[in-house]
């Protein structure tokens, strides 16, 4: 009795515990507005980064094919080398004065702690854009409309 009485004290506690960790990601949609600059479609990264502008992970890929990913300097350098899979976190380029929507999630836990979500933008035999935009990741700077200094015209995130 005693035995079958800790276990299930074990179990609910563990699956409190995995609760509280799902609880700590939230979805955010994000709308993505492009100039109308000339040239092909863009590809944009977006990653979260400490308060020092260390990469720590990537949370959305803009750009289907690999063979471009290396374009993105210093994400490349950085998060490349890790082999980070990307499966599920990419989507299609985006063309000049075209919007994109997309939703990804963000680990609350990093909420007013420094942690900044990084725009980067690039296109083909064009300037790269390392800090597109960057958006704080606060509570009251992450819903911010944030203007773009590259490609991008602004960013829009509202949580899902």
């Amino acid at each position: 009795m005693k035995s079958s009485f800790k276990i299930i004290i074990t179990s609910f506690l563990l699956l409190g515990l995995a609760s509280m960790a799902l609880a700590q990601n939230a979805k955010y949609k994000c709308m993505l507005q492009m100039t109308n600059y000339k040239g092909l479609e863009a590809y944009i990264v977006v990653s979260l980064v400490d308060s020092k502008g260390n990469y720590e992970k990537t949370l959305y890929m803009m750009g289907p094919d690999k063979q471009w990913y290396n374009g993105f300097k210093e994400w490349d350098k950085k998060i490349g080398k890790k082999k980070e899979k990307l499966d599920g976190i990419t989507g299609a380029s985006v063309a000049a004065g075209d919007r994109s929507i997309t939703t990804f999630t963000i680990d609350e836990s990093k909420m007013n702690k420094g942690y900044k979500l990084r725009f980067e933008s690039a296109v083909e035999d064009q300037k790269y854009y390392v800090t597109d935009v960057e958006i704080p990741l606060t509570t009251a700077g992450i819903t911010q409309k944030k203007e773009g200094t590259g490609y991008i015209r602004y960013v829009k995130l509202n949580k899902s």
